[in-house]
């Protein structure tokens, strides 16, 4: 269930779309020839981990984090390790590309600046809203392929434009149902209401008037941003968050699914096994039968 897409943009300048949609991490490498390469990670749902030195090293990508990793002395490989139900893009870019498009900009961009020339350089964000529709557009592509490479083109353009804008811009692109950035953070408020009420979840419109948007918004800007419907993404939330449970050995069957709101055991054996196709008693035999 997990992918990659190489999106070669230009000579120097290269999109990846990581997608992991299955119950297991999904392993991605992409070889990186040269030094003067610039990397930029976004976390756009889920978790990974770019590892280093046979595994020894790991830096983590958190949902709605970026990266920006630079390394002029030596090659960084790309090692991605993808969690379940995670979706990430990269973005490499050669230092002289960049250069070219931000030499005007050294002192605003710290390490172009002559000083930084040949230092390593290490960033984590956050992705703003606007970035956010951007990710969204680039995973959600439904233009005809002939534009393909000139739609990402554009929006790779935009995203870096947009990583190093120190103010939101008011007249960023507009996803056609988000229609601003004040949306993109209703729905990711609507995303942590949920998780914090897992037991107990809001319905549709009640969640819709405590973020302030209309139903509609909230379903499709929900599903443009998370890549599923708001009670499909928690769903698979609760299923995660109970095997955590389990894994933890501190609580039975009843009590993990008691914590996520079931009621009753069945509805709760019933659910994690449609998710992980096993029962949850099977998976906790599973776990004592290898340690």
């Amino acid at each position: 269930m997990g992918s990659q897409e190489i999106i070669k943009i230009e000579d120097d300048f290269t999109l990846i779309r990581f997608q992991n949609d299955g119950l297991e991490p999904f392993y991605a490498q992409h070889e990186i020839i040269g030094t003067g390469l610039i990397q930029f990670h976004f976390g756009i749902k889920g978790n990974a981990k770019f590892l280093f030195n046979q595994g020894n090293y790991a830096l983590e990508l958190k949902e709605e984090k970026s990266l920006l990793l630079y390394n002029p002395q030596k090659e960084l490989p790309l090692n991605l390790e993808l969690a379940p139900n995670s979706w990430a893009i990269s973005v490499i870019v050669s230092i002289k590309k960049f250069h070219a498009l931000f030499s005007a900009e050294a002192d605003y961009i710290t390490f172009l600046s002559p000083d930084n020339k040949d230092k390593k350089y290490y960033n984590e964000g956050n992705i703003s809203p606007s970035m956010a529709i951007v990710l969204s557009q680039l995973f959600h592509y439904n233009l005809h392929p002939s534009i393909k490479n000139l739609y990402y083109k554009g929006k790779g353009y935009e995203l870096l434009s947009l990583y190093f804008n120190r103010t939101e811009d008011p007249n960023a692109e507009q996803c056609p149902f988000l229609i601003d950035e004040d949306n993109v953070l209703k729905i990711r408020k609507a995303k942590e209401i949920i998780i914090a009420n897992m037991a107990e979840p809001p319905g549709l419109q009640e969640l819709a008037d405590e973020i302030g948007l209309n139903l509609k918004k909230l379903k499709m800007g929900f599903k443009q941003i998370y890549g599923d419907t708001v009670y499909g993404f928690l769903f698979d939330y609760k299923m995660d968050f109970a095997r955590k449970l389990l894994d933890s050995g501190s609580y039975n069957v009843n009590e993990v699914g008691l914590k996520i709101g079931y009621s009753t055991g069945s509805h709760f054996i019933a659910a994690f096994k449609k998710k992980f196709a096993t029962t949850p008693k099977k998976y906790l035999m599973s776990i004592n039968a290898n340690v």
